[in-house]
């Protein structure tokens, strides 16, 4: 019998790993068009690349809200973890989603105090986080770009983290979201 078949009960399920996989491709789709869009000034008009960005950002509130209430109302397969793995590893997964969080409702923001309308699908509006021409709102735009990097340097941690697991402790943390 193969590993994976020895440790199938331990395998995430599709649907949590297809959200996981769905929030990587958004972020790494949010990364790019954030590097190589226009700047943002007092005047931009969010179009182009900035639009695009606009809709990934709440495609990607969106799947993480449905990423937490499937992690909500459904246990994550067992592990056999030491203790202290086992907690570094839920603390960084907290910390991790509290960033894919923050990020960009704190560019929802932003947007907000631009007057730019933010949309999930490009048809569902949502509300605006700040009211247009807040000082607050603008704020939350530099606190969204530092956040970014933050949240760069966590996804590096856990890529890192499951690379170890793979090729140090060669365990099946890895083939879990797999």
């Amino acid at each position: 019998m193969s590993a994976i078949e020895q440790h199938g009960d331990e395998t995430y399920g599709l649907v949590a790993r297809l959200l996981h996989w769905l929030v990587v491709a958004l972020v790494a789709a949010q990364f790019v068009l954030g590097w190589t869009m226009p700047e943002v000034h007092r005047d931009t008009q969010p179009v182009g690349l900035i639009a695009w960005h606009l809709a990934l950002g709440a495609a990607l509130i969106a799947a993480m809200a449905v990423r937490i209430l499937w992690r909500l109302t459904h246990r994550p397969p067992p592990s056999d973890l030491p203790p202290l793995l086992s907690t570094v590893s839920r603390v960084t997964h907290f910390v991790l989603y509290a960033a894919l969080i923050a990020v960009p409702v704190l560019g929802w923001a932003n947007a907000s105090s631009r007057g730019w309308s933010v949309k999930v699908v490009g048809a569902l509006p949502l509300p605006a986080l700040a009211a247009s021409g807040s000082t607050v709102g603008h704020a939350m735009g530099d606190i969204h770009s530092a956040l970014a990097w933050v949240l760069l340097v966590l996804i590096g941690m856990h890529v890192g983290a499951a690379l170890l697991h793979r090729f140090v402790f060669k365990d099946n943390v890895l083939r879990r979201m797999m």
